[in-house]
């Protein structure tokens, strides 16, 4: 006997705004199926907005509601059961975040949760990341966003330390990101890896996801250090408008795909690792599971 139900994740970042739709398929005796059945993107920019501005303009928060409005539309179409949706930096940092997550309620119905760090770091880690970790190795995961960078260090199965920093694409392209940030960064990276004699990457992210893509490589195979470093040096020799037009990268992803390269590879030399695995999970995979699980475990 087989059961389908559809969920929603909604993943309001600082470059953009995603709607995942997921299949969870669900059959006696086993383990429940995970399938992703549609994925939309909205390039709203709620970064450059808050990082210099300090809150969401009116103009981008009309954009919200309107992009709410469609998503709550196509989850009807889906026949979507039930959804969630979690805002990370630019939102928690914007001085109206909480006034636009009540006009948002009230014109769209759609509930926004803003969540720190360590809550997007735990609802990551309800993704199929735990597969990918084994007992006998050391992992550094890092999930590049917009507004911030998440950093968790998994060995012997376990998490060792998490931390979110300042550190992200958008917050770097309008150059607000010091060289006290950087220190922080690498003296953390630094301190939690000693001793550990080998570390492997594991990188989440839309641009991780791309710079992936371009490579070429098989499902599961790493990119290593000498890749990323040939890739950062490639992809910084071609212009903006050349990125999009020769290398066909979408206008909101031309640009922020240097600093995201920039901040893999800085923390691919902190933490003296050799490759990098993209395993193409994020925070919206990671509501899918919580959001079942928390259906599904009895009260």
């Amino acid at each position: 006997m087989i059961e389908l139900k559809k969920y929603g994740a909604i993943d309001i970042g600082s470059n953009a705004v995603r709607l995942l739709v997921a299949n969870v398929i669900e059959v006696e005796g086993r383990d429940p199926i995970f399938r992703k059945s549609s994925l939309v993107r909205v390039p709203i920019r709620l970064g450059a907005d808050v990082f210099k501005e300090k809150k969401i303009s009116e103009e981008n928060i009309q954009r919200m509601i309107d992009t709410m409005e469609a998503f709550k539309l196509l989850m009807k179409s889906h026949k979507v059961v039930d959804y969630k949706a979690c805002a990370t930096s630019a939102m928690r940092e914007a001085i109206n975040g909480s006034e636009v997550v009540k006009v948002i309620k009230k014109k769209t119905g759609v509930s926004i949760n803003i969540i720190d760090g360590s809550d997007e770091a735990a609802i990551i880690a309800n993704t199929d990341l735990q597969s990918l970790i084994t007992s006998d190795r050391s992992y550094l995961y890092v999930d590049v966003g917009g507004g911030s960078t998440e950093f968790t260090l998994y060995s012997g199965g376990e998490v060792v330390a998490s931390r979110s920093f300042k550190l992200g694409t958008v917050r770097l392209l309008e150059g607000l990101v010091g060289h006290n940030t950087w220190n922080e960064v690498e003296q953390w990276i630094k301190e939690v890896t000693e001793g550990h004699k080998k570390i492997d990457l594991i990188g989440s992210g839309g641009n991780i996801n791309k710079i992936f893509k371009l490579s070429g490589k098989k499902d599961g195979k790493p990119l290593t250090y000498f890749y990323m470093v040939t890739f950062y040096e490639f992809i910084q020799s071609y212009t903006y408008e050349e990125r999009v037009t020769e290398l066909g990268l979408n206008l909101d992803r031309a640009d922020v795909i240097i600093p995201a390269t920039r901040i893999y590879l800085s923390a691919m030399k902190w933490s003296r690792s050799k490759n990098i695995y993209v395993p193409k999970i994020g925070l919206s995979d990671g509501i899918i599971k919580s959001l079942y699980n928390d259906k599904t475990q009895p009260a």
